[in-house]
C-alpha cells in the first residue's frame, strides 16, 4: 500500500511528459521516413514524359489527340526522345524507339519483361486469356506455347504442310492472271490478303472457302467478312482504349466505342470458325473422321498422359482465333507496300525480277525451296518490314518487376511499347530512313527474315516473339515472288505514280494499291483451274 502511494505522483508526471515526447518522437519517425521515400523516388530517374493531370493522368491527352499512336510519335519527336512515359490513370506506358534499347528490353532484360497487360480487347480475343499471344505470363501461356512450339508450327509441322501451301500459291497466279484476262486491274489488298486467309484457312480447316468463293479464285462474301473481321481485331487490340485504365468501377463503360467494335469482330470470326471446330469434334468422337490431314485435326487428337484430350474446345477455338489473326497481317501488308514502293521505283523491280529469271528462269514457278536464294526479293519483304510495319506498336509486355531501361527507372507493372514504326524509320538507325531501299539489307550474306535484328521489329524478336516466323517470312516470300515472277506491273490509266500515303488512323496505304498485271511468263505455266 506504501509503495502505491509513494508511486502515484511520479506515474502522473512520468505520463505528462513522456506521452508528448513519445507523440513527437513518432511524427519525427514518419516525417523522415515520407522524406526518405520522396528522396529514393526522385532519386530514381523516369523516363522524360508529358506533365500528367491530377488523378487521371495523360487520359486527357488521348482523348483530344486521335489517333493515340500519332500523338505518342509526335511527343517523342518534340521530346527529342527514344523513351517516353506517358501516365494513363495508373498505368505507366513506356514507348520506344531507340534499337539499343529495344535490345536491352528483349534480350538482357526478357524475362522481366515477359507478361502481357489485361486489357478488354485482349480477353476478348483470347477467349479469357487461354491462348498464347494475348496471355500473361503463366501456366496457361507457357502450355499453350510448348503446344504450338512442338505440335503446331515446328519445322517437321511445317514441311507436312507444304502442298496445302502451294495450292494456295498456284491459287494466287490463277486470280491474278483471270483478271488480267478480264481486262481487270488487281486491287492489291484484296489479292494479298486473300492469299494470306486462303494460306491459314487451308493449313487449319484443310479449306480454302467458308462459302463457294468465285470462279475467277478469288473470295466470296464469307472470306470478306472474314478477313474485314480479323483486320479489325488487329487494329483494335490494345488501342488505349480508354476504360482499360480506368478503375473497375469504370471499365464497364465503352467510353470510346472500342469495345463495340471489338465484340462484332470476334463475333463475325467466331460465327464462321466456330462451326466448323464443333463439327470435326463431332465427326472424331463418333469415329466419322480417323485420318489427321490439318491442324485443326492435331489439335483435336491431341492427348494428355492419361490418354484425354489435352486441349478444351474452347482452347482449340481461342487458339485458332488467334491463329488467323497472326498470321494474315504482316505478309500481306508488307507485299501491298512492296509492290506500291516498287511501282514508283521501277529500277527495283527490275532488279528483283532478274534475280528472279537467274535463279528460277522462265520455264517454272518459283517455289519454297527456292526462298533461300532469292537475296534481293528477300531484302524487298525485309525493307517493306521496316519501312512499313503493319501495325504502330508491338504487343506491350509488362515489367513484372521495377527495372531500368536505358539508365531510366521503370516501375513494376509498366507497359512497354517497343514502336515498330518509331525503330524502323528512326533517323538516328538508318540513313534516308523514309526511302524504300533494299539494298541497305544487302551486306554480303544471307538476307534470312527470321533473323533477330534490334533495328527493327519483325517476327520473332523477343521470348514473347511469334513461334510461327518460319510460317510468316515464308508465306511473305512466296507471295512477293510469285506476283514479281509471274506478272509485270504498272500503274493503271494514265497513273504515273502511287499515292503511299497512309491512312490516318492506321498504317496500311490510305487507298488500296491498284495495279495492271501483265504476264510475262509463257502461257502453259499459268494454273488452268483453282
Amino acid at each position: 500500500m506504501g509503495i502505491t502511494i509513494a508511486l502515484t505522483p511520479f506515474l502522473t508526471t512520468t505520463t505528462t511528459t513522456i506521452v508528448p515526447a513519445l507523440i513527437i518522437i513518432l511524427i519525427t519517425i514518419v516525417v523522415c521516413v515520407i522524406q526518405t521515400l520522396k528522396k529514393s523516388t526522385t532519386q530514381k530517374k523516369l523516363p522524360p514524359g508529358p506533365k500528367p493531370w491530377p488523378l487521371v493522368g495523360n487520359i486527357p491527352e488521348i482523348i483530344r489527340y486521335r489517333p493515340t499512336f500519332r500523338w505518342i510519335h509526335r511527343l517523342m519527336e518534340d521530346m527529342h526522345t527514344d523513351i517516353c512515359l506517358i501516365r494513363l490513370w495508373n498505368t505507366n506506358i513506356v514507348p520506344i524507339n531507340c534499337p539499343i534499347i529495344a535490345d536491352e528490353m528483349l534480350k538482357e532484360k526478357d524475362a522481366i519483361f515477359a507478361s502481357r497487360p489485361m486489357a478488354f480487347s485482349a480477353q476478348c480475343m483470347s477467349g479469357g486469356y487461354v491462348t498464347t499471344i494475348l496471355v500473361p505470363f503463366n501456366d496457361q501461356w507457357k502450355k499453350m506455347r510448348r503446344i504450338l512450339t512442338s505440335e503446331i508450327l515446328s519445322p517437321a509441322r511445317h514441311k507436312w504442310l507444304h502442298d496445302k501451301r502451294a495450292e494456295e500459291a498456284d491459287n494466287l497466279v490463277f486470280y491474278i492472271h483471270n483478271q488480267y484476262k478480264s481486262n481487270k486491274s488487281v486491287n492489291l489488298r484484296v489479292a494479298t490478303r486473300h492469299y494470306c486467309g486462303n494460306v491459314i484457312r487451308k493449313i487449319v480447316f484443310g479449306r480454302r472457302y467458308f462459302g463457294k468463293g468465285t470462279a475467277d479464285g478469288g473470295p466470296g462474301r464469307e472470306e470478306i467478312d472474314h478477313v474485314d473481321a480479323l483486320f479489325d481485331v488487329i487494329k483494335y487490340v490494345y488501342a488505349f482504349c480508354i476504360s482499360d485504365y480506368l478503375p473497375s468501377f469504370l471499365q464497364g463503360f465503352d467510353f470510346d466505342g472500342q469495345k463495340k467494335i471489338i465484340l462484332r469482330a470476334n463475333k463475325i470470326v467466331r460465327d464462321y470458325q466456330n462451326p466448323v471446330v464443333d463439327e470435326r469434334i463431332k465427326e472424331w468422337k463418333s469415329g466419322e473422321r480417323k485420318l489427321v490431314e490439318d491442324l485443326l485435326d492435331v489439335f483435336i487428337t491431341l492427348q494428355n498422359s492419361d490418354g484425354r484430350p489435352l486441349l478444351t474446345s474452347e482452347e482449340i477455338k481461342n487458339q485458332i482465333a488467334e491463329l488467323m489473326i497472326a498470321t494474315i497481317d504482316n505478309p500481306s501488308n508488307a507485299v501491298e507496300w512492296a509492290i506500291a514502293e516498287m511501282l514508283n521505283q521501277p529500277e527495283i523491280f527490275q532488279k528483283a525480277t532478274r534475280e528472279l529469271d537467274k535463279i528460277i528462269g522462265k520455264e517454272r514457278l518459283v517455289q519454297e525451296t527456292d526462298i533461300a536464294k532469292l537475296n534481293y526479293i528477300n531484302a524487298c519483304a525485309k525493307e517493306a518490314f521496316r519501312l512499313h510495319p503493319v501495325a504502330h506498336f508491338n504487343i506491350p509486355h509488362v515489367a513484372m518487376q521495377d527495372t531500368t531501361l536505358g539508365g531510366y527507372f521503370i516501375p513494376k507493372v509498366s507497359w512497354a511499347l517497343l514502336s515498330r514504326a518509331g525503330l524502323g524509320r528512326n533517323p538516328n538507325t538508318w540513313q534516308d530512313p523514309l526511302k524504300f531501299n533494299p539494298e541497305r539489307h544487302l551486306d554480303g550474306g544471307e538476307v534470312v527474315l527470321t533473323k533477330h535484328d534490334p533495328r527493327f521489329v519483325i517476327f520473332n524478336t523477343g521470348r514473347r516473339g511469334c513461334v510461327g516466323s518460319l510460317l510468316g517470312s515464308c508465306m511473305t516470300t512466296m507471295l512477293l515472288a510469285r506476283m514479281l515472277q509471274c506478272f509485270s506491273w504498272s500503274p493503271p490509266g494514265n497513273a504515273i505514280r502511287v499515292d503511299l500515303a497512309e491512312v490516318v488512323d492506321a498504317l496500311c496505304p490510305a487507298n488500296p494499291v491498284i495495279a495492271f498485271a501483265k504476264p510475262r511468263l509463257a502461257p502453259h505455266l499459268y494454273p488452268t483451274s483453282s
